[in-house]
């Protein structure tokens, strides 16, 4: 079977029913099914989850459009970066224009203060490493 694109991946994976409404709501569909390489650090529910209560509920409306695609442009990377280029990086310049740091903890990546809790889940247009909380630039 061919590898669907980042947005269907995430979609039918059924974890990141949160991030598909955000990635809705900023109008970032479009681009994340384009032809990228594309690495996303993708949050799971239950990383938005940890979040303050209302934060998602806010950054969902649309005068928030702004800060919410800033957040999760800080989630993605112009480049396929596979779990074993990651290892070999203190840092990853985002597509929000801010670099998120990058580093290895035993057998751990992670990215800024979050965990990658699955790596290398291959897509069309690049890669997601499923990560356990939301990063804020």
């Amino acid at each position: 079977a061919k590898p669907k694109d980042i947005v269907d991946t995430a979609v039918s994976a059924g974890s990141f029913k949160t991030l598909a409404a955000a990635l809705n709501a900023a109008g970032l569909i479009d681009t994340l099914k384009g032809a990228g390489p594309f690495t996303v650090f993708a949050p799971t529910d239950e990383a938005f989850a940890k979040l303050p209560a209302g934060t998602v509920e806010n950054l969902l409306k649309p005068e928030n459009k702004e800060k919410l695609v800033a957040i999760l442009t800080y989630h993605v990377v112009a480049a396929k970066a596979t779990a074993k280029d990651v290892a070999g990086m203190s840092s990853a310049k985002t597509v929000n224009g801010k670099e998120v740091s990058l580093k290895v903890a035993g057998d751990k990546v992670m990215v800024g203060s979050a965990t990658v809790v699955k790596a290398d889940i291959d897509c069309s247009n690049g890669v997601i490493h499923v990560i356990d909380a939301v990063l804020l630039p």
